[in-house]
């Protein structure tokens, strides 16, 4: 993986860190045309991001664990400390490609 991509990746999972954000949103800001800007995919595949359901508010995009666990490892934690999403894993699948 390019720095480049990686950069991106990193600037989205600490986005989403600042506080869950609403899946369309996310989309508006992160989706793209370009194959080789797979940006969301590649957050969502490395299990970095999922998406889930609030409540009657429909479905957000929150931080995992695991991307927690990277923004401290490249120093990029925001400082709210944010809590991770539900890892639970039949989430995974709604987080699913666009």
């Amino acid at each position: 993986m390019s720095d480049e991509i990686r950069s991106l990746i990193l600037d989205l999972v600490e986005w989403i860190a600042k506080r869950p954000r609403p899946y369309g949103e996310v989309m508006e800001a992160w989706r793209t045309s370009c194959p080789r800007l797979t940006i969301w995919e590649d957050a969502v595949d490395q299990g970095l991001v999922i998406r889930h359901h609030k409540g009657s508010e429909g479905p957000y995009v929150s931080v995992t664990k695991s991307g927690l666990a990277l923004l401290r490892t490249e120093g990029r934690l925001p400082a709210a400390g944010p809590a991770a999403a539900p890892s639970d894993p039949s989430d995974r699948h709604k987080a699913g490609r666009v």
